[in-house]
């Protein structure tokens, strides 16, 4: 078997180019120091390194050296109120400028930068900021006032509230501009060791609480690797990460990844508007674009005719990840930008991407890539008791073999539930995928959301795609639900693009479609209409919530959640 993912290549390709990096010759890497003050030592202190937009219109330009100066700040005022290295530094703000610089100084002072969604909920937010033993929260006045005052004082670790922006600040409370204003900009970055704990995110679990995954700082050498041979990006590239920086692939590839590659980075506080997005591309001529499923679904749901007024010719790489891509989204952007969106695959525990359509691969449209060189991914089944790697062409469980820099190092507080991602050398993704003679892996679902129905195995991903080649069909989410005679049958809840109107004669041609493309035994039984479809806030769709109110069972974590209508 000949593949990306060879013991040689593994071998070969180990180091993931961490010799390139400007290391202390005492062994000690900070993500703050990789990701700014490197290149303000190398000459290009002046270059832009984060283009902020407004909702209002307002755009404000950082350079490296400003970056370096507002992290050196940030560092002293935590030091100056009596933080030290290994405290725990949480965020919950909008995507504006004050959120990178808490981010890259809570790195450069050595302690561990937790962001959060800022349309969390009060409970979500306690929850994570108790389980991760919080010392310092960075937030609005307006959002603390909703959402923190009434339970702060039974947070006993927490010992300070930066508040950022204008306006009153609440009593007990550090106004962050002037403290900001008034600190030292000279603190330099701590020299912390590569297993030093420098970020945790949170991850939702189907029960139970959610789970910490704890990188380290020597996770900055897998970003920067993956970054560069993943998404292409280049010293100097204008790049856009859509991702809020509240979820894994906003910091990861949304902060550090593009810093330490030394590009100059969109960061738009404004949500999605198709009008908006277009005309930043056409107008800021970005080269390099990294989005999620759900914002190109939407693109796709507006028609091509929406992107003629606008120029696309700056773009060279397209990027998409969150979940799996569906091969008629690849198809549209080929049409419509003049080339595919690549999709790539990781989780918030691999810390960084782990399977990828590269720069200068060929896309199979629907597949997740190919796994980045030095990364050893298999598909594997248990068999007496022991894993077993199937050959080609089989459905089973996407696994790694652990070792990248960017790995998880443990959920916080739960060392038995870190221990059983780990099975006979071998990392658990949870994920069901294929790999084909190519080399190429395939997604088919989690492993708790495949449907057996008269025999047949199916996975979810591989029915939602057929249903949105409908011209009728937004997006689907596919669950099994309990039936006497096949075990499982297949049902679908689908939202529709605008001009279709739910009804019966369009469910009946929409089944037929299914059928058509599926066959009887994998197309849905039953389709619903619905306005929308419950998503979590990184834009996955949720089909075990879909499941659970279809049959009454306990709907788990749902602190996520974005708001939906059933």
């Amino acid at each position: 078997m000949s593949h990306d993912n060879n013991a040689e290549t593994a071998i070969r390709d180990a180091s993931f180019g961490a010799e390139e990096f400007f290391q202390e010759r005492d062994g000690s890497i900070n993500i703050g120091r990789e990701a700014v003050d490197r290149h303000v030592e190398d000459g290009h202190s002046e270059q832009v390194a984060l283009l902020w937009l407004g909702k209002d219109g307002a755009r404000r330009e950082l350079t490296y050296g400003d970056l370096k100066d507002l992290s050196s700040r940030f560092g002293s005022v935590l030091h100056d109120n009596g933080l030290k290295q290994g405290d725990s530094v949480f965020v919950l703000m909008g995507r504006v400028p004050e959120l990178y610089a808490c981010a890259l100084g809570t790195l450069r002072a050595g302690m561990v930068f937790t962001p959060l969604f800022s349309a969390f909920g009060p409970e979500p937010i306690r929850t994570r900021m108790e389980i991760g033993d919080a010392n310092v929260l960075v937030t609005t006045a307006s959002i603390y006032k909703r959402k923190v005052a009434a339970w702060r004082d039974q947070i006993p670790s927490l010992k300070l509230v930066l508040i950022v922006g204008d306006g009153d600040v609440p009593e007990g409370c550090v106004a962050l501009g002037p403290a900001l204003d008034t600190a030292s900009p000279d603190f330099d970055p701590v020299k912390t060791k590569p297993e030093d704990p420098a970020l945790i995110h949170f991850t939702s679990g189907t029960t139970g609480k959610p789970k910490g995954a704890v990188h380290v700082h020597n996770a900055v050498i897998y970003h920067a690797y993956s970054g560069k041979h993943a998404l292409d990006l280049q010293p100097g590239s204008i790049y856009w990460c859509t991702a809020d920086p509240g979820w894994v692939t906003g910091t990861s590839y949304g902060i550090i990844a593009p810093l330490v590659n030394r590009v100059t980075m969109i960061v738009d506080e404004a949500e999605f508007d198709l009008d908006r997005w277009y005309g930043t591309i056409q107008r800021e001529k970005v080269e390099v674009w990294y989005s999620a499923p759900t914002a190109i679904r939407m693109m796709m749901r507006a028609g091509a005719e929406a992107t003629e007024p606008y120029d696309f010719s700056s773009l060279r790489f397209l990027a998409s990840v969150g979940e799996p891509l569906n091969p008629e989204a690849v198809v549209w952007s080929e049409k419509v930008f003049g080339q595919p969106f690549h999709d790539n695959w990781w989780q918030t525990e691999t810390g960084g991407i782990m399977i990828a359509n590269r720069p200068g691969m060929t896309v199979k449209p629907g597949s997740m890539g190919k796994p980045m060189p030095g990364i050893n991914a298999g598909i594997v089944e248990r068999e007496d008791g022991t894993l077993k790697e199937l050959p080609d062409n089989e459905i089973g469980e996407l696994a790694l073999r652990p070792g990248w820099p960017s790995m998880m190092r443990a959920y916080l507080h739960e060392d038995a539930r870190y221990q059983k991602c780990f099975v006979d050398g071998w990392y658990l993704s949870g994920d069901l995928a294929m790999r084909d003679a190519d080399g190429y892996f395939w997604f088919v679902g989690r492993a708790d959301d495949l449907i057996k129905t008269s025999g047949h195995l199916i996975g979810p991903f591989e029915v939602e795609s057929a249903l949105i080649e409908h011209e009728a069909v937004a997006e689907a989410g596919v669950i099994g639900i309990p039936d006497e005679t096949a075990g499982e049958i297949v049902k679908a809840y689908v939202t529709l693009n605008p001009d279709y109107n739910a009804s019966d004669e369009l469910e009946r041609a929409v089944r037929g479609h299914a059928r058509k493309k599926l066959g009887p035994a994998v197309a849905p039984r039953e389709i619903v209409f619905r306005k929308t479809l419950p998503k979590t806030r990184s834009g996955k769709i949720m089909r075990r919530l879909l499941k659970a109110r279809e049959l009454g069972l306990p709907e788990g974590d749902i602190s996520t959640l974005e708001t939906d209508e059933t």
